[in-house]
């Protein structure tokens, strides 16, 4: 675990921790792998979570000025890197 990690506490069900443990076991994974598991599967939902918030979001926006919008970024960030003239 990283040096900069916090200690949380959690309570799941216990058919979740059987489930959880088996499928740990299965795969060769070691008690210690748990907190591993249970923060990639956190930054998974996160990301689910924002990618749903953004769809959400720009329900109403147009393909074509979304396009518009990644083009406009992407320009601006080319040209930041690499120096290159818009």
């Amino acid at each position: 675990m990283k040096d900069d990690a916090v200690r949380w506490s959690v309570k799941v069900s216990k058919s979740t921790d059987r489930s959880l443990r088996s499928h740990l076991a299965q795969k060769g994974l070691k008690k210690g792998d748990l907190s591993k598991f249970i923060e990639e599967a956190v930054r998974w939902r996160v990301f689910h979570q924002t990618v749903e918030d953004v769809k959400a979001r720009n329900a109403n926006v147009s393909p074509e000025e979304i396009e518009a919008a990644i083009d406009e970024a992407l320009t601006a960030v080319r040209a930041e890197r690499f120096g290159t003239r818009t």
